[in-house]
């Protein structure tokens, strides 16, 4: 029995005894906190009500002239026939082709080029593809001591803004078809002076 207290005291000592939790005293704000919106609640309903409009209104105006400037076409840097003719370097490929972005049915054996969807987009004019100053626009891809002329038909979503998108057959002139993507160099056809034309 004795051991029993003596464990009950020793348990007693070894327990934490935790003062108690002071209760919060609600603190009154001060004066400044206090009266930081009673100039709002100063106003009447009518003036709060055209306050509240004017910032829907900034805020409406900020998005839309945000918006507006990120889908602006940005020509500055693209390799248009309009700016700088060439040579460009870029990625060429090729695809299956059939009907085109201008209105064009072509087939493989067609020395046709799908352009960045980045040119011929800056280039529009409007809503209708088949009306962009692109189309029917000459091309002369190289490679290797090899070129080939090719007319713009299509536009090539998959595209950088200096890559090419041709048909096999035109491929196949510069490159073993195989290897699927190479590097090209090209200008504008009307930008190459008539006599390199031959």
């Amino acid at each position: 029995m004795k051991q029993q207290e003596e464990a009950v005291s020793a348990a007693r000592l070894a327990t934490v005894h935790r003062k108690p939790v002071p209760t919060l005293q609600q603190t009154a704000l001060p004066a400044t906190q206090q009266n930081r919106f009673d100039w709002w609640k100063n106003l009447s309903r009518r003036t709060r009500l055209a306050l509240f409009a004017a910032l829907v209104a900034s805020i409406a105006l900020i998005i839309g002239l945000a918006a507006g400037l990120s889908t602006r076409k940005h020509s500055q840097n693209l390799p248009l026939p309009s700016g700088h003719g060439g040579p460009f370097t870029g990625d060429l490929t090729y695809y299956a082709p059939g009907l085109g972005a201008c209105g064009v049915t072509s087939t493989d054996s067609d020395k046709i080029v799908a352009i960045s969807h980045l040119l011929f987009d800056a280039a529009g004019t409007g809503s209708d593809p088949n009306a962009n100053p692109l189309c029917g626009k000459k091309i002369r891809a190289s490679r290797d001591n090899s070129s080939v002329d090719v007319t713009v038909v299509d536009r090539c979503t998959g595209c950088q803004a200096k890559d090419l998108d041709v048909t096999v057959d035109s491929f196949a002139m510069l490159a073993n078809v195989d290897l699927g993507r190479v590097s090209v160099e090209w200008n504008w056809l009307e930008d190459v002076p008539a006599s390199a034309q031959g």
